[in-house]
């Protein structure tokens, strides 16, 4: 019986290895990102001089959000995979960032949800850059304010990052007092 109870654990223990070609996935993510960034990038570079400011700002947010979430891919393909699959081997590599291998699926969880937040607050400032166009100029915008579909997903914009903002603060909340309790801070 400690035999087939050994192998099960064996077999279980092994399975971690199944996590190895979802993080490849995201590196590809990464990859997909800077193909849209270079997109971005050289789709902007020609208007520079010649379009307006506005654009100029949002093309840059743009740019700004693909950073971030690309940022966010790797702290889940590091973090990920040390904490589920295997530790690793930079041999003591002088660009190792100082958060690799310290990030537990807690602080995982909150960089996540922090990193969202920041992108859904990028989405909603480029949102703001777009209406301030409009409204500086009265024939692209109905001067006599209607409630238009823009205006809703504007809302819904601002509806969702106060949702996410309050997740995330909640989740920090429910990390705090899980630290707090005697049965997990005794394993520390």
């Amino acid at each position: 019986m400690k035999a087939i109870e050994h192998f099960l654990e064996v077999v279980i223990f092994s399975s971690r290895w199944l996590l190895a070609p979802f993080y490849l996935g995201l590196v590809g993510g990464i990859l997909i990102m800077l193909i849209k960034f270079g997109q971005e990038f050289f789709h902007i570079v020609p208007h520079i001089f010649a379009g307006p400011e506005s654009e100029t700002i949002l093309a840059i947010l743009t740019l700004v959000d693909l950073s971030l979430v690309a940022n966010l891919l790797i702290i889940i393909i590091f973090s990920g995979y040390e904490n589920f699959v295997s530790k690793i081997d930079t041999r003591g590599h002088e660009d190792r960032p100082d958060w690799m291998g310290k990030v537990d699926f807690s602080g995982l969880k909150i960089k996540v949800i922090a990193s969202i937040v920041a992108i859904s607050a990028i989405e909603l400032l480029k949102s703001f850059v777009y209406i301030g166009t409009a409204l500086s100029n009265p024939e692209a915008y109905n001067a006599a304010w209607v409630w238009t579909a823009g205006d809703k997903a504007i809302v819904w914009k601002i509806s969702i990052h106060v949702t996410l903002v309050l997740s995330g603060v909640l989740f920090a909340l429910m990390d705090k007092i899980a630290e707090s309790t005697p049965k997990h801070s005794s394993k520390h």
